[in-house]
């Protein structure tokens, strides 16, 4: 074969990748041969099975979520069950294992990190009110406001009193602010509320493409374990001074899982995924103004 007709070595590996990264599979690969021969590695072969995550499914799991996100959740949705955890227990394994290094390199600091100031609403609210004393319209507009931020900012401390202790004063609210705590170290928050509402947002966006909501609640918990990854990283690399990954990064994940799971255009699964974001948005807000309509209502009738 002449030059002109031989491919680059490194333009040949991409194809072999891509071709992997759709099928899951080398189809040319030879299967295995068993010699009957013996060698170190049989001292340790199986030992690790019964781990979850450490098996061979935990492994291939671990790599294809790595490599091709989407296409696994396609392959698993089909009826490919046996070669990955279920995505559940994939879930649990990978945030639980998130949370204990993040706890190793991270001990809990029980900071105020609010995501608006409340001194500093307020501050606004009285230069507003002060600088636009003779418009009563927009007066009235920034006391809704200062009372909207009020309740979300309410709201989401009842959610993390483990965090505000200096928002405990009673003894309920001390055992809930336990409990919060004790979970929390755990991941559970983490998996049970972003899949629950990820679910949800799903749910929705890809409502028109008739996908069951079992087949949602998959892809749902296989992209939350993408995200523990990343979230992984973050935290080994920043040892410990971040647990998270920008909105960005999220968004660009997502992006690409919808493509490979869906085939899909890229312009089509920035749609898909910005309108996931926006559900998963929305709903998170939504919960957030119900507990703070719940904490108002209670201390109301105390």
């Amino acid at each position: 074969m002449s030059s002109s007709h031989k491919q680059h070595p490194f333009k040949v590996r991409l194809r072999a990748f891509r071709i992997w990264q759709k099928l899951g599979v080398f189809p040319w690969a030879k299967p295995k041969e068993n010699r009957g021969k013996k060698g170190s590695g049989d001292f340790y072969k199986g030992a690790f099975s019964g781990i979850p995550f450490l098996n061979d499914d935990a492994k291939r799991t671990f790599a294809h979520l790595l490599l091709r996100p989407g296409y696994m959740i396609r392959d698993y949705i089909k009826g490919d069950h046996d070669s990955y955890l279920a995505p559940l227990t994939a879930l649990i394994i990978f945030y639980a294992f998130f949370a204990l290094v993040s706890s190793v390199l991270q001990p809990m600091q029980h900071e105020s990190h609010l995501p608006i100031s409340l001194s500093d609403s307020k501050i606004l609210i009285d230069d507003n009110s002060i600088s636009l004393e003779s418009e009563r319209d927009s007066t009235e507009m920034n006391r809704l406001t200062n009372n909207t931020v009020h309740i979300v900012q309410r709201g989401y401390i009842y959610l993390h009193l483990d965090q505000y202790p200096e928002e405990v004063h009673t003894q309920a609210q001390a055992s809930l602010a336990a409990l919060e705590g004790a979970l929390r170290s755990q991941g559970i928050p983490l998996f049970i509320g972003d899949f629950i509402i990820l679910w949800l947002a799903m749910s929705m966006t890809l409502k028109r493409r008739r996908l069951s909501m079992s087949a949602c609640a998959a892809a749902s918990a296989y992209v939350l374990c993408q995200f523990s990854f990343f979230m992984l990283f973050a935290v080994v690399l920043s040892w410990g001074k971040s647990t998270s990954i920008s909105a960005g990064l999220m968004l660009l994940l997502l992006v690409v899982d919808y493509r490979q799971w869906l085939d899909l255009p890229w312009r089509k699964s920035i749609r898909q995924a910005l309108s996931t974001g926006i559900f998963y948005g929305a709903t998170y807000l939504m919960i957030i103004l119900a507990t703070s309509a719940l904490v108002l209502i209670l201390a109301y009738f105390k």
